[in-house]
C-alpha cells in the first residue's frame, strides 16, 4: 500500500502539520490502495505566505518568462504521460479512453495557455488613458475529482500566465493522481513558492483559502451547493471568483435530424466520464410522434454500452468514484421509478459479474416530465432521461427550464436551424451536432452553473485587475 505523507510548499516536499489520515479506495474492488495524510489549516496558511512572498517578483515577470515556465511545465508533465494515465484509471476508475483524453487535456493546458498569452496584450489605450491589466494576487485553487489533474494543470497554467501564483487544494480522494502531478510540476524548476499544494478537506483547507485575507481570488470547479458556500465566504475579503459548478444539460433532437447519427452522440454525451460529468447530456429532448423510434434507437445502443473494467480499452462506462456517490445514483434510480417514469433499460443494482465494485447498469428513462427530480437534479452517474416536446418553441422552453446552464446539444440536418436553437438557449455552451472542446473560447454557466469563465483570454482576464493610467 502506498503512503502519501508530504504537501508541496515553497519548492518543496514537506511534512504537513495536519496527522488525519485519509484512505484511497480503488473504486472497481473497493479496496485500499493507499493512504494520505492530510493538510490542515496551519499547513493552508503557510502554503499562502509563501504564495504572497513568491508574488512580489513573479508578477512582475515578462511575458517571455511566463511562456517560459509554461513550456518547462509542458515538458515535464509529458514525460509521465502514461503513468498519469494508470494512475488515474486505477485511483479513479476513469475509462482509459477517458483518462487518456483528461490526461491530454491536462499538457496541452500549458501550450494552449501560451497560445492565448502570446497575442495578449496587458497593455491598451482606452479613450484618453492607458489601461494596464495586474495580475491580481494569491490565486486559491480548489478542484474535484472527476477529471482532478487536467483541472489543476489548466487553472495553473492560466495563473501562471496572468503573473499570479497559487495555492492550490485539489480533492483528496485525487492524492495519488495529485502525488505524481506536482512531481512533474517540481521538476519544471519554477521559482519557490509561485505554486504550493495542500491535500485536504475543502471544509478544512477549501475553508481557509477561501475566507484568508491573503487570497485575492478563488477558481474553483465543483458542486453548486459548494459553490455558493465559497462566494457567500469569499464576499468577507471582497475575493474575486470563478466559479464553474453543476449543469443538467439538454439535448435537443429537432424533427430533422439524422437519428442514425444523432441518438449514440446522444448515449455518448449522457454517459461521458461513467455519467460523471457536469456537462452531461443528461436530458434527451426529442419529438413527441418519434418517441416509439427513439426508445427502440436508443435502448438498442445502450444495450451495446460496455460496462466494466476501465483498464480495457472497449469500455464505456467504469465504476463510479466512491460507495457514496453509488449509492446516491440507486437513490436516484430508484425515484425515477416512483416518480412513474417507465425505466427503458437498465435499473438498479450491479451489471452482473461486476458486484464488487462501483459500477452502475447503465440506466434509461422515458416518460419523463421536467418536473421530474430525475430530470432537474444533477445525478452525476450513468443515467438518461427522455422527455418529449410538441413544437421546436416548446423544445426550447423545456431546455431552459431548469436552475442550470452549462452546456447543451442540439442536432440538426439544417445548420442554420440548429445555431437559431442555440442561440435561444441558456447556457455557457452550446454543441451543434457533435461533441467537441475549444480550449481557447470561454467555458462556463449561466444561472446557477456558475460565475465567470475560464479558458483563453476570457479566463486569462478573470485573474487580472484592471487599473487605469490617466495622464
Amino acid at each position: 500500500m502506498k503512503t502519501i505523507d508530504k504537501i508541496y510548499v515553497n519548492g518543496a516536499f514537506v511534512t504537513p502539520h495536519g496527522t488525519e489520515l485519509f484512505h484511497l479506495i480503488n473504486p472497481s474492488t473497493n479496496q485500499l490502495i493507499s493512504q494520505v495524510t492530510l493538510g490542515d489549516e496551519e499547513d493552508t496558511r503557510l502554503a499562502i505566505a509563501s504564495a504572497k512572498a513568491a508574488f512580489k517578483q513573479f508578477s512582475k515577470t515578462t511575458k517571455a518568462e511566463r511562456i517560459t515556465y509554461l513550456q518547462r511545465l509542458h515538458e515535464a508533465v509529458s514525460k509521465r504521460e502514461s503513468e498519469l494515465v494508470a494512475i488515474m484509471v486505477e485511483e479513479y476508475g476513469g475509462t482509459l479512453q477517458f483518462s487518456k483524453m483528461s490526461v491530454s487535456n491536462a499538457i496541452n493546458s500549458f501550450t494552449q495557455t501560451i497560445e492565448t498569452l502570446q497575442n495578449f496584450d496587458f497593455e491598451k489605450t482606452v479613450g484618453n488613458s492607458r489601461v494596464r491589466l495586474e495580475p491580481l494576487g494569491v490565486a486559491g485553487i480548489i478542484t474535484p475529482w472527476n477529471s482532478s489533474n487536467s483541472f489543476v494543470c489548466s487553472k495553473l497554467a492560466t495563473a501562471i500566465a496572468a503573473g499570479c501564483t497559487a495555492v492550490i487544494k485539489p480533492s483528496e480522494m485525487s492524492a495519488m493522481q495529485t502525488q505524481v502531478l506536482v512531481e512533474c510540476l517540481h521538476e519544471a524548476g519554477l521559482p519557490a513558492g509561485v505554486f504550493n499544494v495542500v491535500n485536504g478537506r475543502g471544509d478544512v483547507v477549501g475553508a481557509e483559502i477561501t475566507r484568508h485575507r491573503d487570497i485575492a481570488k478563488v477558481s474553483f470547479t465543483g458542486s453548486t451547493l459548494v459553490g455558493k458556500a465559497i462566494a457567500r465566504s469569499a464576499v468577507d475579503t471582497m475575493k474575486r471568483v470563478t466559479l464553474e459548478l453543476g449543469g443538467k444539460s439538454p439535448n435537443i433532437l429537432l424533427d430533422d435530424a439524422d437519428f442514425e447519427k444523432a441518438i449514440p452522440l446522444a448515449v455518448m454525451a449522457a454517459y461521458m466520464n461513467s455519467g460523471q460529468a457536469c456537462v452531461a447530456g443528461t436530458r434527451l429532448l426529442v419529438p413527441e410522434n418519434r418517441l416509439e423510434e427513439v426508445n427502440a434507437m436508443v435502448k438498442a445502443v445502450v444495450e451495446k454500452v460496455k460496462v466494466g473494467n476501465p483498464q480495457q480499452e472497449d469500455t464505456t462506462v467504469g465504476p463510479l468514484v466512491s460507495k457514496k456517490q453509488y449509492d446516491r445514483v440507486q437513490q436516484y434510480i430508484k425515484l425515477g421509478q416512483e416518480e412513474g417514469a417507465q425505466l427503458l433499460i437498465g435499473g438498479e443494482g450491479q451489471p452482473e459479474g461486476l458486484e464488487a465494485g462501483n459500477f452502475v447498469k447503465p440506466t434509461v428513462f422515458t416518460g419523463v416530465n421536467n418536473q421530474m427530480r430525475i430530470a432537474r437534479e444533477e445525478i452525476f452517474g450513468p443515467v438518461l432521461s427522455i422527455l418529449t416536446y410538441k413544437t421546436e418553441e416548446e423544445a426550447i422552453e423545456i431546455a431552459n427550464d431548469t436552475d442550470y446552464g452549462l452546456q447543451a446539444y442540439v442536432s440538426s440536418s439544417d445548420t442554420e436551424r440548429a445555431q437559431r436553437v442555440a442561440a435561444q438557449i441558456s447556457a455557457g455552451r452550446v454543441l451543434i451536432n457533435g461533441l467537441f472542446h475549444d480550449p481557447l473560447a470561454p467555458f462556463g454557466g449561466f444561472k446557477q452553473s456558475g460565475v465567470g469563465r475560464e479558458f483563453g483570454v476570457y479566463g486569462l482576464e478573470a485573474y487580472l485587475e484592471p487599473k487605469t493610467v490617466l495622464i
